[in-house]
């Protein structure tokens, strides 16, 4: 099979570098990563990747310019290898600089189609039950070249199945995992810090993935619904994860100046398995000492769109900056859309990475001392 793992735009090169490291030949576009697999490799993306969004079956591709067109290779299809007669099938439509520019017709008729094929292949009559299990596709048009795919995630892999408690505008795991994996940070040697930690989000991800803890490991995926998996493949995957998980000291610091956000955040911790493995600290930045030869400080502060007080905002990035630069064999990542964050920090970037939080445009601000 043909499968996609979907992400946030910026983070293509870390979910291919993830597949690759799993074993996969891939291939890149904008939010898209292609990699050929088996029923197992469903199981597999889906339970192991910590930058992606979701993974999806390509069912067809093909060019259409009309309605009529869409509506007959969409009908060529096989349905009923994938769909079994009682299935619920939503649609899903997106269309991007092409001839079909309806939304909602493109829907309509993807759903027509597949009900058409449904009927005659089940020889029916009328509407199909849809009483069975969920099965999502969705229908893409990008200058007039289709594809029809098949979600096999269900809700997006962020949400990691740990978090019960978040504070105002929290990181998306995924997000977290996505940054720290553009690091060099060696767990096993070197400290781990955030100091405006929130709801705890990157440290737990950081601990997570340094004890090798699978990301999809407590939760429940759309494949595991289907009539043609065999869900045996993910308990054995999920065993296999499960003795994999390495025991490890880690030196992961992680304070806020709010306390009542170190107690969500020790909650998350806990219900993510890592609660002894982060010192949580109520403090004020201005009154972090940042200590050891070298380390990594990866933090997402707060920025505008989430606190209306822009000055305090950059009173923050100043203090951020002086406090910063008593630790400068340290890499650090800070993570705003405030585009004067230099100004304020005191300090150009080595290196400037544009990413979507959501819809909101960030920008990822490294400071390397080594890389």
């Amino acid at each position: 099979m043909k499968l996609i793992a979907t992400m946030s735009s910026g983070f293509e090169s870390v979910t291919a570098k993830e597949l690759q490291n799993l074993g996969y030949d891939t291939k890149t576009e904008n939010g898209k990563v292609y990699f050929d697999g088996e029923y197992e490799d469903i199981a597999k993306a889906n339970l192991w990747l910590r930058s992606a969004d979701r993974i999806k079956i390509l069912i067809g591709t093909f060019k259409a310019t009309t309605f009529e067109e869409l509506f007959d290779k969409v009908y060529a299809i096989d349905w009923d290898n994938w769909l079994p007669l009682n299935a619920a099938f939503p649609i899903k439509a997106r269309t991007v600089k092409s001839q079909l520019h309806s939304e909602r017709d493109i829907q309509a008729i993807t759903k027509k189609a597949i009900v058409n094929k449904m009927a005659d292949v089940f020889m029916r009559r009328g509407r199909l039950p849809e009483t069975g299990a969920k099965f999502q596709i969705e229908t893409r048009i990008h200058k007039d070249q289709v594809e029809v795919t098949l979600d096999t995630t269900g809700e997006s892999l962020y949400k990691r199945g740990y978090r019960v408690e978040h504070g105002a505008a929290p990181l998306k795991e995924n997000f977290a995992a996505a940054m720290i994996l553009l690091t060099v940070w060696h767990p096993e040697e070197d400290p781990f810090m955030d100091p405006t930690t929130g709801s705890g989000t990157i440290a737990i991800e950081a601990a997570r993935m340094a004890k090798n803890i699978a990301p999809g490991i407590k939760r429940h995926f759309l494949f595991e619904d289907f009539d043609w998996f065999d869900n045996k493949l993910l308990e054995d995957l999920k065993e296999e994860a499960q003795a994999n998980v390495k025991d490890v000291d880690l030196d992961i610091f992680a304070s806020d100046i709010d306390g009542s956000m170190i107690d969500i955040a020790k909650l998350n911790a806990h219900d993510a398995g890592v609660l002894h493995d982060i010192n949580f600290k109520q403090i004020a930045l201005k009154d972090l000492k940042i200590e050891g030869e070298y380390g990594t400080i990866i933090t997402n502060p707060p920025y505008g769109q989430r606190m209306s007080d822009m000055e305090s905002v950059r009173k923050l990035y100043k203090e951020m900056g002086e406090v910063f630069a008593t630790a400068p064999t340290w890499n650090k990542y800070i993570l705003t859309s405030d585009t004067e964050f230099e100004t304020y920090y005191g300090q150009k970037a080595t290196k400037k990475r544009k990413l979507y939080n959501g819809s909101l445009r960030t920008d990822l601000y490294q400071y390397w001392a080594r890389h």
